[in-house]
């Protein structure tokens, strides 16, 4: 027993040393309910499935409702026309042809391959610099996007119909030395975009890639008051604490006005409606009653000419049945919460200030599923817009978020990401290998908290990433 809990021991005394300086919290023990990320909906999952259970709560009647809508976010969509009218209607210009395919078993996606076809799961976005001319379309859309492409990069498409183009991703490389002379290669994505399929783009085109992200506990985050949320907020940093974390407002296709940003890596999304009806559109090719007509543009002429599955390819309530399956994937319960090397970590992780954005602890409101409401949950963000630095910019704007700001992305389920998704590629276009990669890319805002973990040692290095492991 000595020769792992003498280094834990030493740790946790050197850090109530540093707490009386710096007077950060320490934790010796877990608080009643932590292992709960989910509250009362959490799951007790810790395989490869664990991102694809229902929520605990749901009775079985409901569970038959998740089940129908896991069919639907599952199955693969078809061309039309098809005898399978309630899955007809894909494309013609397409990332993939089912939800499952880049939210692999509801998990994270990982960039491309250096000589793979297709992104599956992953994608670029695209638009550029807005002009006058592009008010009304940036009002609804958040961007103005590239004249021939559009909005996002279609790699795949129906038969007929070309391909935008094919993605390659290369990467250069640089390192992180930590105070103790322990060293981190960081590698930074190289985007080449080749065999465009409708001539060149626009010369100022923005590009952005995006991985897909996990699924768990979506359902919880649209159930945070916006109250909570902006309680946050503190966009001029007026506690002086280098932090100025601020929401996204967003065009909400339902009212048609704008509303708080909670969902995607830069909070374009207000709601999970809506989210899951651009990704059916914009991924898929599918329309439905929020978003209608043609992904293609008027420079896309063979796209424009192929029959469709009707106006509405995805219907009302097939869309009801998926947002009822997204809302309604629970989050694994945690693991170890009461391991002494554990609390350590997670004592390091307050002590640089981490909690700052990846906020620990909500309490759900009103909720559109009544399994949802009045929750505790612990997702580990604050839904917020942060800039981030240089480093991990894309400059490309979306809605009021900048080129250097995205949404603090929740960290319930990070220490069950390989087991579920065979990998451990992090942050918006999968760069980190691993979370302390993902540490080391903070700027900006968070540059305090990274050079304070610049100055772990090894044993300090270890606990932190035993406490993110057991999120």
């Amino acid at each position: 027993m000595r020769p792992f809990y003498f280094p834990v021991v030493a740790l946790l005394l050197a850090l109530g040393l540093s707490a009386c300086d710096e007077n950060p919290p320490r934790f010796e023990q877990a608080e009643s309910g932590e292992a709960l990320s989910g509250g009362s909906t959490t799951v007790i999952k810790s395989d490869q499935n664990a991102f694809s259970m229902p929520s605990a709560n749901l009775s079985p009647m409901r569970r038959l409702d998740f089940s129908v809508g896991n069919s639907f976010f599952r199955n693969p969509w078809v061309i039309a026309p098809s005898s399978t009218t309630a899955r007809d209607g894909l494309g013609p210009l397409i990332n993939t042809n089912g939800c499952q395919n880049c939210h692999i078993k509801d998990g994270r996606g990982h960039p491309a391959e250096a000589e793979r076809g297709n992104a599956v799961s992953m994608l670029v976005r695209l638009s550029i610099p807005a002009g006058e001319a592009h008010a009304e379309v940036v009002r609804q859309r958040g961007i103005a996007p590239e004249p021939t492409y559009g909005g996002q990069l279609q790699d795949m498409a129906i038969p007929g119909v070309a391909p935008e183009g094919k993605v390659r991703l290369s990467y250069s490389t640089h390192t992180e030395r930590f105070a103790d002379g322990f060293e981190v290669e960081l590698r930074t994505p190289q985007l080449k975009i080749t065999d465009l399929g409708y001539g060149p783009m626009h010369p100022d085109t923005l590009f952005s890639i995006r991985v897909a992200p996990a699924m768990v506990g979506l359902g919880l985050l649209e159930a945070i008051p916006e109250a909570a949320i902006l309680a946050n907020a503190d966009p001029d940093d007026r506690n002086d604490d280098g932090i100025s974390g601020r929401p996204n407002r967003v065009f909400d296709q339902i009212t048609r006005e704008t509303a708080l940003g909670r969902f995607g890596w830069k909070a374009g999304q207000p709601n999970l409606n809506q989210q899951n009806a651009d990704a059916f559109f914009n991924d898929m090719g599918l329309t439905t009653s929020l978003l209608s007509g043609s992904s293609c543009t008027q420079a896309q002429t063979d796209c424009l000419a192929m029959p469709d599955g009707g106006k509405t390819e995805v219907s009302d309530h097939i869309l009801s049945l998926v947002l009822f399956y997204s809302r309604n994937l629970g989050v694994p319960a945690r693991r170890n919460v009461d391991d002494p090397q554990v609390l350590a970590g997670k004592t390091l992780f307050h002590r640089a200030g981490c909690q700052s954005c990846h906020v620990p602890k909500f309490t759900t409101g009103d909720a559109a599923e009544p399994e949802l409401a009045n929750q505790v949950i612990r997702p580990y963000t604050d839904l917020l817009l942060h800039d981030l630095g240089e480093g991990l910019a894309d400059h490309r704007p979306e809605f009021e978020a900048t080129g250097r700001e995205w949404r603090t992305p929740p960290l319930w389920g990070l220490g069950m990401t390989e087991t579920v998704s065979g990998h451990t590629q992090l942050l918006h276009d999968g760069r980190a290998r691993n979370p302390l990669e993902a540490i080391l890319w903070h700027g900006g805002e968070a540059e305090r908290a990274k050079q304070t973990v610049l100055g772990f040692d090894s044993d300090e290095r270890s606990a932190l990433l035993a406490f993110l492991g057991s999120l």
